[in-house]
């Protein structure tokens, strides 16, 4: 019996949540006095997730699955699981995630925990902390069911180095031509950036702006950030932004280290949509916005005169300490 994590990946390259996936597994794989095994698609450098305490890599390696589809890997991750006797299965808490999961506890007849944020509180039976209330409170989960899944928040367990000998097998899961029912006709990514679902630092921009022709400083603040560019619903809305950046309940939840909201005022639904940053920052001329009660710093001014001021002194920092 295993652990089982299923470590996301794009590109061939796995992306950061996996690191964090296969380091609660290894975790959660020590408590129970067992070991955690991966599960991956299509990813080079397998053996890397040994750094995080995974004993074994299953790496499936099909161009059918180079997209991801959700019922064609919930069908070979149950079958990975299967193959290792997993009781336990551990996932992000990504939109491909949270799309395959269902798919995955039906077929296992599992329960399913989201929005976790520590380690299990105990194993018999698997008891564990999560997020609840829009990341108002938190509640204490019991799983009762034969076969486990637990889904990691973003940004809350943290990757940690636990160096063991790992070995890739290779897996081909016995799919057909009806589990591919479901097509994607047209996949729209962001290419050069960061991207907000892995990005530590998110600068997000609001209706403050006045307009899409100046968004050059969101773009030149986040840059020199290393930051992912985000904005509120009423920009997507308006289209001066795509909807792909669009964070919030209604939108992408955000979970990075820093989120930096300029000109937004702090909509309810915005505000529950990243309250899981870890620090918040607002600029906003308006003393009032809803957004400084929830943030960590606030600056009352005027976007167009801090934001410029506030990227040319990260600049010279940088270069300074460069």
């Amino acid at each position: 019996m295993s652990v089982l994590a299923y470590t996301e990946s794009e590109n061939g390259k796995f992306k950061k949540s996996a690191f964090e996936v296969a380091s609660y597994a290894s975790a959660v794989a020590k408590q129970m006095g067992t070991s955690a095994t991966a599960v991956s698609f299509n990813a080079d450098g397998g053996d890397s997730l040994g750094s995080y305490g995974v004993s074994k890599i299953l790496n499936i390696s099909d161009d059918k699955l180079k997209t991801f589809n959700a019922k064609a890997y919930a069908l070979a991750i149950v079958e990975a699981a299967e193959k290792e006797g997993a009781k336990v299965i551990i996932v992000s808490s990504s939109t491909d995630s949270k799309f395959l999961v269902p798919i995955l506890a039906a077929k296992l007849k599992a329960g399913y925990v989201p929005n976790v944020v520590a380690a299990p509180e105990g194993t018999s039976p698997l008891t564990v902390k999560r997020t609840a209330f829009s990341n108002k409170g938190f509640a204490h989960t019991e799983i009762n069911t034969d076969v486990s899944i637990i889904g990691v928040s973003n940004n809350s367990y943290g990757a940690h180095e636990n160096n063991v000998s790992a070995s890739v097998e290779s897996f081909s899961p016995a799919l057909s031509e009806d589990d591919f029912a479901v097509k994607s006709t047209e996949i729209d990514k962001v290419v050069g950036k960061a991207t907000i679902a892995d990005a530590d630092i998110v600068v997000s921009g609001g209706r403050g702006l006045k307009g899409p022709e100046n968004w050059g400083m969101i773009e030149e603040l986040a840059d020199v950030l290393g930051a992912a560019t985000a904005c509120s619903k009423p920009v997507s809305d308006m289209g001066w932004r795509p909807h792909g950046e669009h964070v919030g309940q209604t939108g992408k939840p955000v979970a990075s280290n820093l989120y930096i909201a300029i000109g937004i005022s702090g909509a309810i639904q915005h505000l529950a949509g990243v309250s899981a940053s870890k620090t918040k920052v607002v600029i906003n001329n308006d003393p009032e916005a809803p957004f400084f009660k929830a943030a960590d710093y606030g600056i009352v001014g005027d976007a167009f005169e801090v934001v410029p001021k506030l990227t040319e002194k990260l600049k010279e920092f940088k270069a300074q300490n460069s």
